[in-house]
């Protein structure tokens, strides 16, 4: 079974999907693909969304609650990330990208490996199912502009505005 519930953010609802590995979707409420982005999971992992709580969820829903309030720079609640080799390959990547820091697509297509793959890694970021969690928003232009986010380029703004403030005062910048 999947497990899913909506969860309150100040950037909208979101829902959260898990299974027993852990996590496995987080989408804003107002994404317009979200019942397709719940069906093909529903498909990939060949089991129903059913709309019902379980640990991980209640888990991510406090560790959602710590990290807008900026009590919180890592989550510790399990992952099971579903995609293809490349975007797991992509993704854990980005679990790599430290709070408050960004990247470019060039800088994270080299870094795994290959400039060429840069539309390929952009392309698998904007296919990351667990926004947030899977810090897809840290990775921005080759000027720094904001690009591509599928929860819209205003979410993408607020998450790294909170972390850019609250790195500078974790590190006693502020």
């Amino acid at each position: 079974m999947i497990f899913s519930k909506i969860i309150e953010t100040p950037i909208g609802k979101m829902l959260a999907c898990s299974v027993d590995e852990g996590i496995c979707l987080l989408e804003y409420y107002d994404n317009p693909k979200l019942e397709f982005k719940l069906n093909k999971l529903a498909d990939e992992l060949n089991d129903s969304v059913a709309e019902q709580s379980n640990n991980a969820i209640e888990l991510l829903e406090n560790q959602l609650g710590e990290y807008f309030e900026g009590n919180r720079k890592a989550f510790s609640v399990p992952l099971h990330l579903v995609g293809t080799d490349f975007q797991q390959k992509v993704w854990n990547y980005l679990l790599t990208i430290g709070y408050g820091k960004t990247i470019t697509y060039k800088e994270q297509a080299l870094a795994m490996g290959d400039i060429k793959s840069i539309r390929a890694v952009a392309t698998a970021n904007g296919a990351n199912k667990i926004p947030i969690l899977v810090p897809c928003h840290r990775v921005v232009g080759s000027k720094g502009s904001l690009t591509g986010y599928s929860g819209g380029l205003w979410r993408k703004e607020f998450l790294l505005d909170l972390e850019s403030h609250q790195y500078k005062i974790f590190n006693g910048q502020a």
